[in-house]
């Protein structure tokens, strides 16, 4: 499998990893966000970043597409997105205790409702 080295002139996004997948698409001088998601086209996952953080940060993937895709992709806006198994979380062993209890003694509470809320965050 060949190698892509993608050469920025600004930091990348923090949030970008090795492991990822990186994409491009092409842009245009209208200004428009209409993109159809087969205008999306797959470089490769992300196999090492350099200087992420300076002026001229790079990004190396793995890459099935040859020379010529890959030589013009200096009009191209760059993406990339995260492994869903890799960056998914779950709170293994956690749980929760509950003890209620009425402190008067002398008169009988009436409980009504009792609800907890869960939720998944990262998907």
């Amino acid at each position: 499998m060949a190698l892509a080295t993608l050469t920025f002139s600004a930091p990348i996004n923090v949030s970008c990893q090795v492991g990822d997948t990186v994409y491009y698409v092409a842009t245009t001088t209208s200004g428009g966000f209409s993109v159809d998601n087969s205008d999306i086209v797959m470089i490769g996952d992300i196999r090492e970043i350099q200087n992420p953080l300076g002026s001229a940060p790079v990004i190396i993937a793995y890459t099935t597409l040859g020379y010529n895709e890959l030589n013009g992709l200096t009009n191209k806006f760059i993406l990339f997105s995260k492994d869903n198994k890799a960056n998914l979380n779950s709170p293994v062993g956690y749980y929760a205790s509950l003890k209620m209890v009425n402190a008067d003694i002398t008169n009988p509470a009436e409980l009504f409702s009792v609800a907890a809320e869960v939720f998944e965050s990262s998907k």
